[in-house]
């Protein structure tokens, strides 16, 4: 986007969306037992919607609101892959004290009137 213009009514609508999907995802997660560490997790590599930790693993989680869920689970391409694994590597960097916690990749897809669906292991670095 150009320096000083103000974002499209289109871009804004979408934004509220995604922050709208990500706080259901996050209240989501919390219900079937994990704990939220992060929300909206910018580094200088990527950008992270929710990391949430449950039994020794950290998930880092892909949220994606479609109309309908399968559109949301295919969403995620290897670009948006690759960029959430660099992230990944540096968040885990910053927090030494889950060293010792598994990770893995997930998505959860958020479509109007259905419940969440929560694709676990959904990806792997180098296995793509």
């Amino acid at each position: 986007m150009a320096e000083g213009r103000a974002p499209s009514a289109k871009r804004t609508a979408a934004e509220k969306r995604g922050r709208a999907g990500e706080t259901l995802a996050a209240l989501y997660l919390r219900l079937k037992g994990y704990r939220i560490l992060a929300q909206r997790v910018r580094t200088p590599v990527g950008e992270i919607d929710l990391i949430a930790e449950k039994s020794g693993i950290v998930a880092f989680v892909e949220v994606k609101a479609r109309r309908q869920a399968n559109a949301a689970l295919g969403a995620v391409t290897l670009h948006a892959w690759n960029r959430i694994s660099r992230a990944a590597d540096h968040w885990m960097a910053k927090h030494p004290r889950y060293s010792d916690h598994g990770w893995r990749y997930d998505i959860i897809a958020i479509a109007p009137s259905r419940l969440p669906v929560h694709l676990r292991d959904a990806w792997r670095p180098g296995l793509a």
